[in-house]
């Protein structure tokens, strides 16, 4: 029989191309049988011993991982191995478990590796208010090939929890706010990171965490208890986790938290019944560091009881804490758990590492060549440094910004002279002596026009305690022990001898993330003495804003000419700024967060209820939902950010006013850069749903388009609307849209808008 050569190598790529393709079938079916086939062979202590993750680490007797890991290794005890890094001791760690292991199963190697590995793009929260998909698909597929390069396969991120609460500090490693935007942030980081082949040498392993609800802890506070409805769930918590499921995710981490009075390590209708069941994912689930052994403060029960209840529920390698080592044995003679529960957790362990290709080539991530070539190399910090100038939100501008590079500056705030401080939180791979202060950057980026000059100022708190309580992850901090006076009076002397001053002011990045909540937002006193010191000379002040949350700045835009938010800006954080400050870059940053005018306020976000007692204008009323003593409104909206330059809507113009069933609403709106600078402007849909079965939010976003316009230049923008985009999850959790009346919002944030109304049937 005769073939058509040219027809069968299309019908062969398609094989390999097409979702549920024969390819597709094949691959599975060979790792079925060749994980079914392993796991023949191995004892119930092997299996166990997959589901122990461990923390290495180099131990002073010379020893390749840390104190007793290296025996638990060559007896089949260890699954995997995170905090370790290099070729060289990855190498020397899996030659242990492929050489002298009984069945010679190899180790997974992991790190946080969260935004950015040597090179540090912008915390996760700044990466949000780029709202640049491709920027930030773009960071995780560096941080991937820097990580791979160094021997690592597997990363515990993207961190895709909503939170709405910037008292809790790891609001800086999410995505802030809304579900929409989260949702497609956790998905392009899934594909930077997994890129297209798992088992590619520069791919890495993704975890999304933290399932889940982890981002709404009560009063802010670390760790704390999680409680609220399932619509509030579905709708607004879970869809993130949701996006990076379908996107591929590999892997899912468990929060700490309880979800309907039941801890997430042990919480069966979550790791089974949603995860597994319901969204079909087939991947493996790791615990959060010890989350299985809290537990036991949870009050479930000691180690054996809450071990055996997280691998009952669904949950498949164990975190740190060893419970699952140590005692599922145990578990399993007295019938408290199955050797069906074993086996599909020792399953999803292996299947992982051959997803990974470690099967076929336990040292594929161990390519001395690649780690000296391909981490912090100057293409990586070109990106970083375009990304993190792309991340910044003007919050305020007066006309004092763009600088000029001509004349004097005074640099001046405890935070300008800080490279420790440019990378953020959950940084551990950083090497902050190679970061870029804002000194340095400004410096080099002036040019010998410009006469830049440095006085400290303040130091970042007046409470020393709580500056010491900063430094867990090393990043070393010297406060100035001169009195405040002194530093103040030496600001004011620069600023008077000084045609602008710029202030960096803000927190230190360990004020944020882990176990960094905070219940005072305000900049600290040492930092509003300084600054009214500043304003007082009369010079132009342009404070630039270190940041990993939003904080309560209400007297600062009041008095300040000029405000940039800058967050974390990463490795290269001092020349972004600097390229902003003085026009290179326009910013084009916005809010993914809302910033609240006290602590009062929160949790505030956008995409709030009508009561049915609204607030309408923003006048006090009595019997009315508002406060006595502050606006409802936020300092900034959700979705805010200026520009160098002025953009300028037209009205909405809708396809029709009317729709049926299937049909497609297309939504138009024209964008003028009427200003003098080129620009990118992110274009923003929201949606209103005016009458439903269920309470609705007042806006949700549904799309959202950055674009560069020239000065002078108009764009008609569009965009789709299907009924997809009207569904939500009502009472009964059944997810679909009702007909009715809607209103569509377009505009440069969630409060600026223009609107039109249309009616959908079914």
């Amino acid at each position: 029989m005769k073939y058509n050569a040219p027809l069968f190598r299309i019908l062969i790529v398609l094989a390999f191309l097409l979702p549920g393709s024969v390819h597709s079938q094949t691959a599975q079916t060979k790792m079925n049988q060749f994980v079914s086939g392993l796991m023949a062979k191995m004892t119930v202590q092997e299996k166990i011993g997959q589901l122990n993750l461990v923390v290495g680490g180099e131990a002073t007797t010379g020893s390749v991982v840390s104190t007793g890991v290296e025996e638990k290794i060559k007896q089949g005890k260890v699954g995997g191995i995170f905090s370790v890094s290099s070729p060289q001791r990855i190498r020397s760690i899996q030659e242990l478990a492929v050489q002298q292991s009984r069945l010679k199963i190899p180790i997974i190697f992991g790190m946080d590796v969260i935004h950015g590995y040597r090179t540090i793009f912008p915390i996760p929260l700044g990466l949000a208010a780029s709202w640049d998909m491709q920027r930030i698909e773009q960071s995780a597929r560096i941080a991937a090939q820097e990580a791979t390069a160094d021997g690592l396969n597997w990363t515990f991120s993207p961190m895709v929890d909503i939170s709405r609460d910037p008292r809790w500090g790891r609001i800086s490693e999410g995505s802030g706010e809304d579900p929409f935007l989260g949702s497609a942030i956790a998905a392009a980081m899934v594909k930077g990171y997994q890129g297209k082949d798992l088992a590619a040498d520069n791919t890495l392993l993704a975890c999304v965490k933290h399932f889940a609800l982890y981002g709404a802890a009560e009063a802010g506070r670390d760790y704390h208890s999680v409680d609220m409805s399932r619509i509030k769930m579905f709708n607004d918590y879970l869809p993130p986790y949701k996006a990076a499921i379908d996107a591929g995710v590999g892997t899912v981490m468990s929060s700490f938290n309880d979800v309907d009075g039941i801890p997430a390590s042990a919480n069966k209708w979550l790791l089974t019944d949603l995860l597994r069941k319901q969204w079909g994912f087939k991947g493996m689930v790791v615990s959060d560091y010890t989350s299985i052994n809290e537990m036991i403060d949870h009050g479930l029960g000691d180690l054996k009881q809450v071990s055996a209840l997280a691998v009952k529920a669904g949950l498949d390698m164990d975190m740190v804490g060893e419970g699952f080592l140590t005692t599922l044995e145990a578990s399993l003679k007295e019938g408290k758990i199955t050797m069906t529960d074993i086996d599909r957790a020792c399953r999803m362990v292996l299947e992982a590492k051959y997803k990974l290709g470690l099967f076929e080539d336990p040292f594929r991530y161990c390519n001395e060549q690649r780690a000296a070539s391909e981490i912090f190399s100057a293409t990586h910090r070109k990106v970083a440094r375009e990304t993190a100038a792309r991340s910044f939100v003007l919050l305020k501008n007066q006309g004092v910004l763009p600088l000029a590079k001509k004349g004097s500056i005074a640099l001046v705030g405890p935070l300008a002279d800080a490279k420790e401080n440019m990378v953020g939180t959950w940084s551990v791979s950083a090497d902050v002596s190679k970061a870029t202060s804002l000194l340095a950057g400004l410096k080099e980026v002036a040019g010998s026009g410009v006469n830049v000059r440095y006085a400290k100022g303040a130091n970042v708190t007046e409470d020393s305690a709580l500056e010491a309580r900063t430094s867990v992850f090393g990043k070393p901090w010297q406060r100035d022990s001169r009195h405040p006076d002194t530093l103040i009076a030496e600001a004011v002397r620069l600023a008077l001898q000084s045609d602008v001053v710029v202030a960096a002011m803000g927190e230190l990045a360990e004020f944020t993330g882990e176990a960094s909540s905070r219940t005072d937002l305000n900049l600290p006193n040492s930092q509003k003495k300084l600054l009214d010191a500043l304003m007082a000379t009369g010079k132009p002040v342009v404070m630039v804003l270190f940041t990993g949350r939003p904080l309560t700045i209400v007297e600062e835009d009041k008095k300040l000419p000029a405000i940039l938010n800058v967050w974390f800006g990463g490795s290269e954080a001092g020349y972004a700024i600097s390229d902003v400050l003085f026009g290179d870059v326009n910013p084009s940053g916005k809010l993914p967060v809302t910033f609240p005018r006290n602590v009062g306020q929160i949790p505030i976000y956008y995409s709030y209820k009508n009561t049915g007692r609204p607030l309408v204008g923003d006048e006090f009323q009595k019997f009315r939902s508002n406060y006595l003593d502050v606006s409802n409104t936020p300092l900034y909206p959700f979705g805010y950010g200026l520009s160098y330059t002025k953009f300028d809507y037209s009205p909405v113009a809708l396809s029709k006013s009317s729709l049926k069933g299937a049909e497609k609403l297309i939504a138009r709106v024209t964008v003028t850069n009427s200003g003098k600078f080129a620009g990118e402007e992110v274009v923003q849909l929201y949606i209103r749903d005016i009458v439903a079965s269920n309470t609705r939010p007042l806006k949700e976003l549904k799309g959202f388009k950055k674009i560069l316009l020239q000065p002078g230049e108009s764009k008609e923008i569009s965009f789709e609307i299907t009924n997809d985009l009207l569904k939500f999850y009502d009472h009964n959790l059944r997810y679909d849209w009702e007909p009715g009346e809607f209103t569509v919002f377009i505009g440069a944030n969630s409060r600026d808008t223009q609107s039109a109304n249309f009616r959908w049937s079914r």
